[in-house]
C-alpha cells in the first residue's frame, strides 16, 4: 500500500511539473502568435504558417505565410477529467468537449475579427485513432522527418507523464504512436457544424478615408 501511494504521489508530482513547464512554453508561444484565443478545452494560436505547403482533400492549399489557427488541447483540463472519472471516461468526455470547442471555433471564424484571415486549423496528435474520430479532421503525414521525430519525442514524453498507464501504454502501443498532422480547412469546419452567424465582420473602405474601418452587418 505504501509503495503504491509513493508511486501515485510521484506521478502527480511529475504531472504537475509538466503542466508548469507547459504553461511556460505556452506563454512563449502566445507571444510569438498574433492572437491567443480560448475555446473551452482548446486554445487556438492565430499565426502565420511556416513550412512546406499543405494540400487539403477539398482543394484548399495552405502555403508558407498563410494565416492558420494552431490548435492545442488544454492538458490541465484533460488531466482533471482523467483524475475525476478515470482514463476511459475521461477520454470520452474530452472528445465531447472537443466537439463543443470546434463548434465555438467554427462560429468564431465567422464572427470574430481575429479569425477572419484564418485559412485552416492545424494540430499534431498521437491520439488520432480515438480522440478525433468523427470530428471531421483531415489526417496527413507531418511535413518533414525532422519535425516528425521531434513531435514523436515530445508527445511520447507528454503521454508518459500525463497518461495513467504512462510508460506501460507507450511500450504496449509503440508501433501505433506515430504523430499525424490534423488539418481542418475553414470552409469544411463551418460546413460541418452548420454555423449560422449572428454577426459577420467585414471591412469597408471609403475613398477619402486614409485607413480601413471595421463595421458589422
Amino acid at each position: 500500500m505504501g509503495n503504491k501511494r509513493k508511486r501515485l504521489n510521484g506521478k502527480m508530482i511529475r504531472q504537475n511539473l509538466w503542466l508548469t513547464w507547459e504553461k511556460g512554453i505556452g506563454w512563449i508561444m502566445s507571444l510569438r502568435s498574433e492572437h491567443s484565443l480560448e475555446f473551452g478545452i482548446c486554445k487556438v494560436l492565430v499565426k502565420k504558417y511556416s513550412g512546406d505547403g499543405i494540400l487539403c482533400e477539398e482543394g484548399t492549399w495552405i502555403k508558407d505565410g498563410d494565416w492558420i489557427g494552431e490548435l492545442h488541447l488544454n492538458n490541465e483540463r484533460v488531466l482533471a477529467l482523467t483524475r475525476e472519472v478515470g482514463a476511459d471516461r475521461g477520454a470520452l468526455q474530452t472528445a465531447r468537449q472537443l466537439r463543443v470547442s470546434l463548434k465555438a471555433i467554427s462560429e468564431a471564424l465567422e464572427t470574430r475579427i481575429e479569425m477572419t484571415q484564418v485559412k485552416a486549423l492545424i494540430g499534431v496528435t498521437l491520439l488520432h485513432r480515438g480522440l478525433t474520430h468523427g470530428l471531421g479532421f483531415e489526417q496527413q503525414q507531418l511535413p518533414s522527418k525532422r519535425f516528425e521525430k521531434l513531435s514523436t519525442l515530445y508527445l511520447r514524453l507528454l503521454l508518459r507523464c500525463m497518461h495513467p498507464e504512462g510508460l506501460e501504454r507507450i511500450e504496449r502501443s509503440k508501433d501505433k504512436l506515430t504523430p499525424l498532422l490534423l488539418v481542418y480547412p475553414r470552409a469544411a469546419l463551418i460546413q460541418k457544424y452548420q454555423v449560422k452567424p449572428k454577426l459577420r465582420w467585414v471591412r469597408s473602405y471609403s475613398e477619402n478615408a486614409p485607413v480601413a474601418s471595421v463595421i458589422s452587418s
